[in-house]
């Protein structure tokens, strides 16, 4: 296997081109001093995930030799297998390496660009049930995956899907919404309402695709940050002032459950939109300082990759506390065979899979090898 900090075989003129595709300088990836328990529950994570990979290329915890049909594959195998090849790629493992993890990745890779079948308007949600999430989460993979495929023909693949799926983000959000909803996503395209779990997905796919030179009209990422803004709780004067030094994101704007989960998710988006210094983007890292997660929370591992990640972009202190939380908790949490598995509601359905990809997630903040989550 190898090692979490070493660039593997390929890696690092991938990332050249994907820096030279948007104008970018390449720069090496610089990883931080890593204590070797985190390096091992990377690495037994990793082992665990190759386990689980299908025949067919998709990553599931069901075992089958079933052979799955275009259009028509086991629900949410696709977002599921996304998630999974931005977990393997979190810490160096693109697809085409020449390492296990890499063969892995490049089989995940052609499951998804052959199986999954976009409807006549782009949309990638349908062929594994998973909706507007699958297809936010599908995108910003597919997005991170360009200039990145082992040949031409798949790279082709994946441009065309990402372009169309792009598109049909900007469609999906200007679906006619009451005011409170405008600028957000819902369950499905044509959803008239809208939430911040949802739309975080489809703002970081937008802004991903902008960073590598697809066109993504200017007004769909600035409506979106005004609905990640909206869905912020914090009291304010008559003037609009915030009256607080640390406030939440909510579920929905104006109402709806305040979580770390969501307002880890909105830190994120916002900073990965550009977005460093606003109120809310303060407020939020403040509340999670005040906040911090706990294991038995409500869509624990969904929300410490966004915890890991925000709070990493907010640096500091900030940075420093996040990143000490999320390294005790996801360690002391780690089972035996490798693998993190969901606690409760929810979030439990889901599976070691999603659990152990976002636990990756959440472990690989300071190698930066995804080009969203670079500063």
């Amino acid at each position: 296997m190898t090692s979490l900090f070493t660039p593997p075989a390929g890696l690092m003129l991938m990332l050249a081109a994907w820096f030279a595709s948007t104008g970018l300088q390449a720069q090496a990836p610089r990883p931080e001093i890593i204590s070797p328990q985190v390096k091992s529950a990377v690495d037994k994570g990793l082992a665990w995930l190759l386990k689980q990979q299908q025949p067919a290329g998709y990553f599931s915890e069901q075992k089958t030799d079933k052979v799955p049909r275009r259009g028509d594959i086991p629900s949410h195998t696709a977002a599921m297998t996304a998630l999974t090849l931005m977990g393997l790629a979190s810490v160096g493992h693109l697809p085409g390496d020449p390492t296990p993890e890499g063969m892995a990745a490049q089989r995940a890779l052609k499951f998804i660009v052959d199986n999954v079948e976009p409807d006549e308007n782009g949309y990638l949600g349908r062929s594994d049930r998973s909706r507007m999430y699958g297809h936010g989460i599908m995108t910003l993979m597919l997005t991170e995956m360009l200039g990145m495929s082992p040949d031409e023909e798949t790279d082709k693949k994946v441009r065309s899907m990402t372009e169309n799926a792009i598109k049909l983000i900007v469609r999906a959000q200007s679906v006619p919404k009451s005011d409170a909803n405008k600028g957000g996503w819902r369950y499905e395209p044509q959803s008239s309402d809208s939430d911040i779990s949802v739309s975080v997905w489809q703002l970081m796919s937008l802004r991903a695709a902008k960073n590598s030179g697809i066109e993504v009209p200017k007004e769909a990422i600035d409506n979106a940050i005004a609905y990640i803004k909206r869905s912020y709780r914090a009291e304010r004067d008559s003037n609009g002032k915030l009256k607080q030094l640390e406030a939440a994101f909510s579920y929905e704007p104006y109402g709806g459950r305040q979580t770390f989960s969501t307002t880890a998710a909105g830190l994120l988006s916002l900073q990965v939109a550009g977005i460093y210094d606003a109120p809310e983007v303060l407020g939020s890292s403040n509340w999670l300082l005040k906040f911090p997660p706990e294991l038995n929370e409500p869509w624990f591992y969904y929300g410490c990759y966004y915890y890991a990640q925000g709070m990493y972009q907010r640096g500091g202190d900030h940075a420093a506390t996040a990143r000490q939380k999320t390294e005790q908790m996801l360690v002391s949490a780690q089972d035996p065979s490798g693998a993190w598995y969901p606690r409760n509601g929810n979030e439990k359905s889901a599976g070691p899979v999603y659990a152990t990809a976002l636990s990756l997630l959440s472990l690989s903040v300071y190698h930066h090898f995804l080009p969203i989550y670079q500063k």
